[in-house]
């Protein structure tokens, strides 16, 4: 799928968003109905450790937010996403440009749909890798999402 007005729109402005931009990540592409994203985060001064590797709060910083943002889009406005946890494993000392492709697809949207039928929340876990060209695993995050209908109880 392609990227829409939109979500190119969208891409652009996440890339001059000064939190993001300041991990050294670039946003590369965003599919018009948000069930993938790719983004690419290279070795640059900005992103450099003090050992000349990526640094690993660059690597976490460049996938942090996109697993919470697709579901807010693909789910729409009757739900609460937030972000919930966040695992990071350092493989490999990044290099070179590594990449993040995100991919939520309709069976998951629809799963979760299904489960806040009969639930108030769900936990949902998922994994995205940073790979370097060759398709070598530099490090693998997983996040957890929370989410639940925005007319189901909340606990505060």
């Amino acid at each position: 799928m392609k990227e829409s007005f939109r979500t190119r729109l969208f891409r652009w402005a996440m890339n001059w968003w000064p939190c993001y931009r300041g991990a050294g990540a670039r946003v590369a592409f965003i599919a018009a109905d948000w069930s993938e994203v790719r983004v690419h985060l290279g070795l640059t001064l900005r992103t450099r450790n003090y050992v000349g590797t990526i640094f690993g709060g660059s690597l976490y910083a460049s996938v942090d937010p996109f697993y919470m943002i697709m579901l807010i889009k693909r789910l729409g406005p009757d739900f609460v996403v937030w972000d919930k946890a966040a695992t990071i494993r350092f493989l490999r000392p990044g290099r070179t440009t590594l990449t993040a492709t995100f991919s939520i697809d309709p069976d998951e949207v629809r799963t979760i749909r299904q489960m806040l039928e009969t639930q108030p929340k769900v936990d949902r876990t998922y994994t995205v890798k940073l790979v370097d060209a060759q398709g070598t695993v530099h490090a693998e995050v997983d996040k957890v999402v929370h989410v639940r209908r925005k007319d189901a109880p909340s606990r505060h």
